[in-house]
């Protein structure tokens, strides 16, 4: 197995430029309730997964399983409506292939957004955390196997994934906006079933504010390949064992249908501004 197909990167980034006529310079992957940056989106093209040489297909409700190419306050950017996800029973080579298309595409700077259930109490449904640092919980890494040195070196460097610069404007763009944004470390747990409440306190012993299913392994792919990083999760419930109450995916999508307005202004500011 080797961790970066070149080929088949190749062709479905051929694919895609040869269908929207241009270079994107922003990427974005829409998790879970963000789907409502699309309104602002001019000239949308979209594209399905499906008809994406060796791409697969996203069979997660809220995630509509389409590229969206266009222009984002002044910036051309690509967005997946929907991301992949290892619990779907994809490879992590599967799961974060858009990312590498991404970048062949010319894609240098990456937002990667998220749904997460706080483990911060202090953390309230609704809030978003810039994710300053994660911690992998599946002992799964898409860059096992042999390596593909025109994708990034073998051992990269995982000391500051995602970007101070583009922390930086986002705090910026927060302060601006009077919209308060947490700050945090995201976990990686594998779903597709909600953590259990001793698994949550072991989560915040171990120092996560906020833990989810996807993301993680986007980022290190991305950080190989030297990619600029910001990471955002919407706190859509609070986890396991925090609130006398059960989990659902429904109450995820409702809770961020809920504040997307306030979130899809806050991303068109901070794409305006990086």
């Amino acid at each position: 197995m080797i961790n970066a197909n070149i080929g088949d990167i190749r062709q479905a980034s051929k694919y895609l430029l040869d269908e929207i006529g241009f270079r994107p310079e922003i990427g974005i992957a829409l998790g879970s309730g963000w789907g409502g940056l699309l309104v602002d989106v001019k000239d949308a093209k979209y594209i399905d997964y499906a008809k994406t040489p060796h791409m697969k297909r996203s069979t997660v409700q809220g995630h509509a399983g389409k590229w969206v190419f266009g222009e984002v306050a002044g910036k051309k950017i690509v967005a997946m409506s929907g991301r992949l996800h290892f619990y779907e029973g994809y490879s992590l080579q599967d799961v974060t292939f858009p990312i590498r298309v991404m970048k062949e595409m010319g894609v240098q700077k990456l937002i990667l957004t998220n749904a997460s259930g706080a483990v911060n109490t202090s953390f309230n449904p609704g809030d978003l955390m810039l994710i300053t640092d994660h911690i992998n919980m599946t002992c799964a890494n898409p860059l096992v196997g042999a390596n593909c040195d025109e994708m990034g070196e073998r051992f990269p460097d995982m000391t500051r994934v995602y970007s101070r610069e583009l922390l930086d404007i986002a705090r910026k763009v927060s302060d601006e906006m009077n919209f308060p944004v947490k700050e945090g470390v995201y976990m990686w747990l594998l779903g597709p079933s909600y953590e259990t409440p001793a698994e949550i306190r072991m989560a915040r012993i171990l120092g996560a504010d906020a833990v989810g299913m996807s993301t993680v392994p986007e980022a290190i792919v991305a950080k190989q390949m030297k990619m600029k990083i910001l990471g955002m999760s919407c706190a859509t419930n609070m986890a396991a064992g925090i609130l006398d109450q059960p989990l659902s995916h429904k109450e995820v999508l409702d809770t961020a249908r809920r504040i997307e307005s306030d979130y899809r202004k806050y991303l068109y500011n901070v794409i305006k501004a990086i």
